[in-house]
């Protein structure tokens, strides 16, 4: 079935065009039955479906069909590899297939500004380059089976404080190289087939309205030609939304909002080409989406548990391996403590929590691959009135035992969408539990099951070995007795960095805001980059993670072709990487670009590409990564492009933000980036600009005194504009002969 949208659109009445801009339930499309145009159905999938085949209940949070629950968004980011994500939007398109769902939404690709957003499971990472690859992989993925995406939520939107209100004030260079970059990538390489728009409003402009945001940059820049869809509930106003871009509402708001639509094209205060356009946009979603509802398909639920598994032991990030505990011992007697190990949190709560097809626990996976096993739960969850006789009872079992597996996280309740959290800890209850068991046990390894990120100052010493696990899926139980084995060796890089302290975040003074006001007073210097630009020591950075195994890297050679001038340039990087360790294993070599000497504020460095590569024990492969010209640039906002400034950029790889062992300075050649010669420009600029400084020179040629010329007075005055120094008596410039100056300067530029 394929609808024809221009004859539709010219037999649809003024009323049935303004429906189809709402929905026609939480979950579906409005139909128009007289024209054979049917729903589709849309569900919430980042990490696994959410499918209500039927209307929904009023939060569309209930009675959800069984589906697979992959790993949250945080735990997949730390397998640094954009082909698992393709690999896992395949399966999970396929099981939208199974229940004719057309569009799944999401993924969710907001930058992690904060690690006390309460919505961080499901965001990718700090780092918009890497968060952009991550995503383009599963829309790729879910797209290749016929089936959409919704990616999400656009845009500046890094916390659950107040939402639905709070206006989130940030500069335009900041969203341009910080909060946009992901769905630019995404939008440009892969197209998806819907945006949703966030709930906040971006510099006093909702999301839903913002022309600028959906239209200006979305469309016109980007070239995106998919259909915007709102946040459900995040439409105001739906005159403004629709004349900015907005083409559906979700859910719908029956029949308020097609009313006003219809109201406004006969009061004459919205032209009905507007209302055309929206809809052309949904008859074409629609259009796409009709294939999947007369499927009869199914999908092989082990397969993708399978699936589930292995990305959620390629997610393990191994922070610490004190004396080589992991991976353990196959005789060796085992102590697992810790409630989590036996009531699993695998998974977020709110909008993306799915009814998994199955669930695995680590310590029936343990159990069933070692030959000596205990268990003591230590502390409780939600109830913790008998965390004192659990913590006695998980001592005496750990000083029985040669090696004590303790797991520590998050309870559901500390980390929901719908609110942030207020600090990093993990719960006093279970950090007693460690010290208790660790003065009668050296030998602990800690397994970390946290949505978001924690603060490791009171687990680091009493913990030999530390494995973040994240929130890891339905099969994370198997994938963490994997990697506690030795059965794969871990080879996740955190995606985020693990500070000492919250209050050495960049934008802690900053968080979350008051009177529904947020100001990104940090800037450009978010996660790594902010450490970076203040030198702060950190409990783990950005694209940390150990191995089995050991690696090393050399031979890097960086080549350039192409010009800055005409947009061409690229830099190829290849180094060697070399296995120099007992066993395979996967690294993730990462290239960053330094800018040595700025005109503008710059980050210290920032991450532009990466590959991960397996190897064999002292195997070496070369690794390649292409670099283009946006990996040199910044947004100018004088200018309001992205620029690229002359002179000498670092190329910097290694194996994490701050392990980046070789370096090479390449030179680059670019036309100046300097604002326009005017007369308010200041005297500095004037000098520092060739043309300019020539006409200063010729305008004092008579004799009168050269103020470029006495370096103590240009100390003092170059900051000045031009204008104001012609208003000085004694200088040799006045307003008319500036004014001269400024048009010859015009004259030889083309300025």
């Amino acid at each position: 079935m394929t609808l024809d949208v221009d004859a539709l659109l010219a037999e649809l009445t003024l009323e049935e065009k303004a429906s189809l801009t709402s929905g026609s339930a939480f979950w579906f499309t409005a139909a128009v039955d007289r024209l054979g145009i049917p729903r589709i159905m849309v569900s919430d999938g980042p990490h696994g479906l959410r499918a209500q085949p039927g209307e929904g209940d009023h939060v569309g949070l209930g009675g959800s069909l069984p589906a697979t629950c992959f790993p949250t968004a945080s735990a997949v980011a730390s397998s640094w590899n954009p082909d698992l994500l393709r690999r896992i939007g395949v399966a999970l398109a396929r099981e939208a297939r199974a229940c004719r769902l057309s569009v799944i939404l999401g993924p969710g690709i907001n930058i992690k500004r904060s690690p006390l957003c309460g919505r961080n499971f499901e965001y990718f990472s700090e780092d918009p380059y890497l968060t952009g690859e991550l995503g383009l992989g599963i829309v790729d993925g879910i797209q290749s089976q016929g089936v959409g995406t919704s990616v999400k939520h656009f845009a500046a939107n890094n916390q659950e404080t107040d939402r639905q209100r709070v206006d989130t004030q940030v500069d335009e260079r900041t969203l341009r190289e910080i909060y946009l970059p992901a769905f630019e990538r995404i939008v440009t390489a892969g197209q998806p087939w819907t945006i949703m728009c966030s709930y906040n409003k971006i510099n006093g402009v909702s999301a839903s309205q913002n022309a600028w945001l959906l239209t200006t940059v979305l469309r016109d820049e980007w070239g995106f030609d998919g259909l915007v869809v709102s946040d459900w509930g995040a439409v105001y106003d739906r005159v403004p939304a629709l004349v900015a871009g907005l083409d559906l509402e979700m859910p719908p708001n029956r029949p308020h909002s097609p009313d006003q639509i219809v109201a406004a094209i006969r009061a004459g205060n919205l032209d009905e080409t507007v209302l055309d356009a929206r809809v052309r946009t949904v008859l074409t979603l629609v259009d796409r989406g009709v294939a999947v509802l007369d499927l009869d398909e199914s999908f092989d639920a082990d397969q993708h548990h399978r699936l589930a598994r292995a990305a959620a032991a390629e997610s393990v990030v191994l922070l610490a391996n004190s004396g080589g505990l992991l991976p353990l011992a196959a005789d060796a007697r085992i102590a697992v403590i810790g409630e989590f190990a036996r009531t699993p949190r695998f998974q977020g709560a709110g909008s993306s929590q799915v009814n998994p097809t199955r669930v695995e626990n680590a310590l029936d996976e343990l159990t069933a691959l070692l030959p000596e096993v205990g268990f003591a739960a230590g502390y409780g969850i939600d109830d913790t009135a008998s965390d004192e006789a659990l913590r006695a009872e998980a001592v005496r079992l750990a000083a029985e035992a040669d090696t004590v597996v303790m797991f520590l996280g998050l309870p559901g309740a500390d980390e929901s969408e719908g609110f942030d959290r207020t600090h990093m800890n993990l719960p006093a209850g279970q950090l007693a539990t460690l010290r208790a068991v660790a003065q009668v046990n050296s030998r602990v390894v800690v397994v970390l099951v946290n949505g978001s990120t924690v603060v490791l100052g009171e687990v680091v010493p009493h913990a030999a070995a530390i494995v973040e696990a994240w929130l890891g899926g339905q099969a994370a139980g198997g994938a963490i007795a994997d990697v506690l084995t030795g059965r794969v060796n871990p080879s996740g890089r955190l995606a985020e960095t693990i500070p000492h302290r919250l209050a050495d975040n960049s934008s802690y003074l900053n968080f979350p805001g008051d009177s529904q006001v947020v100001r990104y007073g940090e800037g450009l210097f978010v996660g790594y980059r902010g450490y970076d630009a203040t030198d702060t020591d950190v409990a783990f950075p950005f694209g940390f993670g150990l191995s089995y195994t050991t690696f090393a890297v050399d031979e890097l050679v960086v080549s350039t072709s192409g010009a800055v001038a005409d947009g061409t340039l690229t830099a190829q990087v290849s180094v060697r990487v070399r296995n120099t360790g007992p066993v395979a294993g996967a690294q993730v070599v990462q290239v960053y670009v330094r800018d040595v000497a700025a005109s503008v504020a710059r980050p210290v460095r920032e991450l532009k590409g990466f590959g991960k590569v397996e190897l064999a024990p002292g195997q070496a492969r070369t690794v390649t990564v292409t670099l283009d010209q946006r990996a040199f640039s910044f947004f100018s906002q004088l200018l309001g492009r992205w620029v690229v400034e002359a002179g000498e950029f670092a190329v910097e790889v290694g194996f994490h933000s701050r392990d980046l062992p070789l370096s090479s300075t390449i030179r680059v050649d670019a036309p100046s980036i300097a604002a326009p010669i005017t007369a308010g420009s200041t005297l500095h600029e004037w000098m520092a600009d060739p043309v300019a400084l020539e006409l200063i020179g010729e305008a004092v040629a008579a004799g009168a005194s050269d103020p470029t010329r006495d370096t103590e007075l240009v100390a003092v005055i170059g900051s000045m504009p031009m204008s104001t120094l012609a208003a000085f008596s004694g200088m040799s410039i006045d307003h008319d002969t500036l004014d001269r100056l400024v048009e010859r300067w015009r004259e030889r530029t083309g300025g």
